[in-house]
């Protein structure tokens, strides 16, 4: 199950049914747990854990150093990675900044190609990330959402759950539950056909959108809007994206463009 050719840690902790091919680079204390399969010229390197069933596409990167140029190598960080995950070629996840901090993510995501996680991105659970998409620094990514290829993520800045987000985009702001984002700092409505696929009711979508229509598209400004939203109870999931808009990052939240309502 391993090729000859690989080069693993004595300190790796590998299960017996990881299959390891060419010229592949395990080095330091790695964990690998049950049925995963590491493509050849993988690196894995330092403090990482990898859950069962995940897969690392050839010539993939996960545990490197941050690029921060105050960094010390000598930090004990690491990169966490939970069940049947799905990095393929070239994708890049690089590991904590600081003593004891973790890149971290859930179950079942899918990074295709030239994916990059940078330093202290927390990542959620069935993301899909397309090809070339960069997430910086401090990012926080739900579960369930969808980004096209090539998209850009300014650090500190959050993304939610069932997002769809146009390839090619660029955010330095939070992108709210449910959204649907694009072009530049964008949110253009709710991400409809994506939340029935996910199972949502009739009642919860409709129940979503009036909240969704309060906060962002009354032509009331951010304060204003959540003191609205407040005076009504919400069931889940809307209740979920009330506390989303209620403690937005420093950068802020994304703003809807199009026609305010009036009324």
């Amino acid at each position: 199950m391993i090729h000859p050719t690989a080069i693993i840690h004595p300190s790796a902790q590998i299960d017996p049914t990881v299959e390891i091919g060419p010229y592949v680079i395990i080095d330091g204390p790695v964990q690998i747990a049950a049925g995963c399969r590491i493509e050849s010229h993988a690196q894995i390197v330092g403090r990482v854990v990898i859950g069962e069933q995940c897969v690392i596409g050839r010539a993939a990167m996960i545990g490197t150093d941050p690029q921060d140029l105050g960094f010390k190598p000598s930090t004990e960080s690491s990169v966490i990675m939970g069940p049947r995950n799905v990095i393929r070629e070239h994708v890049t996840i690089h590991r904590g900044s600081a003593v004891g901090s973790a890149t971290r993510l859930g179950e079942g995501n899918f990074l295709m190609v030239g994916v990059h996680l940078a330093h202290d991105v927390q990542m959620g659970d069935k993301n899909i990330l397309a090809n070339c998409c960069m997430l910086a620094g401090h990012i926080h990514l739900g579960s369930n959402t969808f980004i096209g290829g090539g998209a850009v993520f300014h650090q500190f800045i959050r993304i939610g759950d069932s997002c769809v987000i146009q390839g090619n985009g660029s955010f330095g702001k939070d992108i709210p539950h449910f959204s649907s984002a694009m072009r530049t700092n964008r949110i253009t409505g709710l991400n409809i056909v994506g939340l029935r696929r996910q199972g949502f009711t009739a009642e919860q979508r409709a129940s979503i959108k009036d909240l969704f229509h309060l906060l962002f598209c009354s032509g009331k400004n951010h304060t204003q809007a959540l003191a609205a939203a407040r005076e009504r109870d919400w069931p889940e999931p809307a209740s979920r994206l009330l506390a989303f808009a209620s403690v937005p990052s420093k950068r802020g939240i994304c703003p809807w463009r199009g026609e305010v309502d009036t009324e």
